[in-house]
């Protein structure tokens, strides 16, 4: 958004930064953390949460900040001293950070579902925004999450950067111009539900990167991930279970031709992603119009004739813009992604990507069990379908065949976790309609 622009100057020329909290010190946060310190006036970085503080410290050491200007501290007040300072504050106590006065907003780039809950609700508490760099804690129990905040007065939402953001951003564009989104898509390079931390780790050693994150990528995951979160945010569906998935080499001009137009009006739109089209790694939007006077305008600026228009953008920039999603947060009060406040659309659910055997105990997202993949919500409930984000740690109590979805009722779900007693509320806060049968 342009306009954040002139916002954080006026910031700046206050002496007044909007000041950030960011959970989870990793690759992605390192490059976030040097933008933030050196190229983006009007903003600080306050406190970085690290359950090991070296690495916090690493981190903003690497963006330059270090010595007298960092202090690792245990409590808000610590935090609000060097913050007072000039300096930042690393925390091993997410409760220092979430509620220090000086911070206005935190980011949370940790991809932990289950101490994504807990953060979330120690944000919400001490009333600050929540800005998400931490999808899988947005698909698995988002929609609770945003009617709590915005019950608040705050906001929570996904970050400009990610394709998820991206799209929302795409489809407000496309929906100020009149036209109706009928398919809000990514543009991958590689689909292979099978990769798993040992295929991937030549390519994650070779960009810093964490051989489970790639392979959530290379995996399927985090693309059904990032569609959910469009889905649900849209008020889009799926065509079918895993979307159609593509693999089109050719321009993302050319999938105006390969989509039935009735069924997309029928479903509401759909979310798909596409293999190897061009220009990647974009997103696309797919959108119609209904009057004639302006389907002749849209030919005339070389939209071509319809029914679909193709709308996308080429890139992708992940944590370069983030700031501005906090900034969206803090100065105007808007949120660049967050789900609709209904039932979900869409879930991801959790397929095995092997052979596997009763009394095994399901491993982390973008390991070597099982990949993710779209599902309509109202299927997942029906079929009682155990969500992505809740797998982990799950016992199997009989076997799964290779390429099988796995449900609640072929799994030990551990006790005690905050992510299941949200998702439970969130079931019952926004259920699915009844399915009638015919």
């Amino acid at each position: 958004m342009i306009i954040v622009d002139d916002l954080l100057a006026q910031r700046e020329a206050q002496g007044n930064p909007v000041r950030v909290g960011i959970a989870g010190p990793g690759f992605m946060a390192k490059g976030l953390i040097n933008h933030i310190l050196n190229t983006k006036p009007g903003m600080e970085v306050a406190c970085v949460y690290a359950r090991t503080p070296d690495k916090g410290v690493a981190a903003l050491a690497t963006a330059g900040r270090e010595g007298d200007l960092v202090a690792v501290v245990a409590d808000a007040a610590g935090v609000d001293a060097i913050v007072a300072q000039g300096g930042t504050a690393v925390t091993s106590n997410h409760e220092a950070m979430t509620q220090a006065s000086c911070v206005d907003v935190i980011i949370d780039c940790t991809g932990a579902v289950e101490f994504g809950c807990v953060l979330a609700l120690a944000t919400l508490a001490a009333g600050k925004h929540l800005v998400l760099m931490n999808a899988e804690v947005d698909a698995t129990v988002g929609t609770i999450l945003n009617a709590k905040f915005e019950d608040a007065g705050l906001v929570y939402t996904g970050c400009d950067g990610d394709q998820p953001g991206v799209q929302m951003n795409l489809i407000r564009f496309v929906r100020g111009l009149g036209l109706t989104p009928m398919v809000a898509g990514n543009i991958k390079g590689l689909q292979d539900p099978y990769r798993n931390p040992t295929t991937q780790e030549g390519f994650a050693k070779q960009w810093g990167q964490d051989p489970h994150m790639v392979t959530s990528f290379a995996d399927g995951t985090k693309v059904s991930v990032e569609q959910a979160l469009v889905a649900n945010a849209a008020g889009l569906s799926v065509t079918k279970r895993g979307c159609e998935q593509r693999d089109h080499r050719g321009h993302i001009d050319e999938l105006t031709g390969m989509y039935d137009v009735e069924q997309l009006k029928e479903i509401g739109g759909t979310v798909d992603y596409v293999v190897g089209s061009q220009p990647g790694p974009g997103v696309y939007v797919l959108a119609t119009h209904d009057d004639p006077k302006q389907q002749h305008y849209l030919n005339l600026y070389k939209l071509g004739q319809g029914p679909l228009y193709s709308f996308y953008t080429p890139y992708h920039l992940c944590h370069f813009e983030v700031p501005d999603t906090a900034a969206r947060a803090v100065l105007l009060g808007d949120a660049t992604i967050k789900p609709l406040r209904q039932a979900p659309k869409v879930e991801v659910i959790t397929i095995a990507k092997k052979d596997l055997v009763a009394g095994e105990r399901l491993d982390a997202l973008g390991g070597y069990m099982y990949y993710g993949e779209c599902e309509k919500a109202e299927v997942t409930a029906a079929e009682r379908l155990l969500p992505v984000g809740l797998a982990e740690g799950c016992v199997l109590t009989r076997d799964i065949a290779k390429d099988e979805a796995i449900g609640y009722d072929d799994v030990e779900v551990p006790a005690g976790r905050l992510a299941d007693e949200l998702r439970a509320e969130q079931d019952r806060t926004f259920p699915q309609p009844v399915q009638v049968a015919s």
